[in-house]
């Protein structure tokens, strides 16, 4: 895998990064302190990859996970990922992960399950602890048995994966009829 190139963008979590390959992306960090921890968060993982002007691929995933973070309702499975860098155990756990819609959760023990491997939810925390895509792949969404927080591996922890757990669970309401239409008239 080359990754080729490496932009920062703002969403209202904050200022995230991008990595991609001429295949797809490569990597996703959540904000740091500042633009330049992310940056440099982004480009230790990423060392050959340099900043660029994103090309119209990696601007449509950028879009894409800002409007999910404004409230969308997209489960951004159509943003292609570079998967030559993941391990196969890996690649199978991202795939369930990657098929949970917004606003809906799995925990790690069904995870596992879904894969075959029941019994293997402590390989899947640690797999979605090397979720180099968090939010493609969204690991916000597998919680702890019993519905508990677990652990999140993007930068902020578990305060991160709460706010994005809001964000999606507020556009799912608007979906119910008791709340109607959303208030910007979505």
């Amino acid at each position: 895998m080359t990754t080729q190139g490496l932009a920062l963008f703002d969403t209202p979590i904050g200022r995230c990064g991008i990595s991609w390959s001429a295949r797809g992306i490569t990597g996703v960090e959540f904000p740091g302190a500042d633009a330049e921890q992310t940056r440099l968060a982004l480009a230790r993982r990423f060392p050959d990859a340099h900043s660029e002007e994103p090309p119209a691929f990696v601007q449509s995933a950028i879009a894409a996970i800002v409007a999910l973070l404004e409230g969308a309702d997209d489960d951004l499975t159509a943003v292609p990922l570079d998967p030559d860098h993941i391990p196969p155990f890996n690649q199978r756990v991202y795939d369930v992960t990657r098929a949970i819609p917004p606003g809906q959760t799995l925990t790690y023990g069904e995870v596992a399950a879904a894969i075959g491997e029941p019994g293997a939810a402590r390989a899947v925390g640690r797999a979605l602890g090397e979720n180099p895509y968090p939010i493609l792949i969204p690991c916000h969404r597998v919680l702890a048995a019993g519905g508990k927080m677990g652990g999140f591996s993007g930068t902020g922890g578990i305060a991160t994966k709460r706010r994005v757990l809001a964000i999606e669970s507020r556009a799912k309401l608007y979906e119910l009829p008791l709340f109607g239409s959303r208030p910007d008239g979505a």
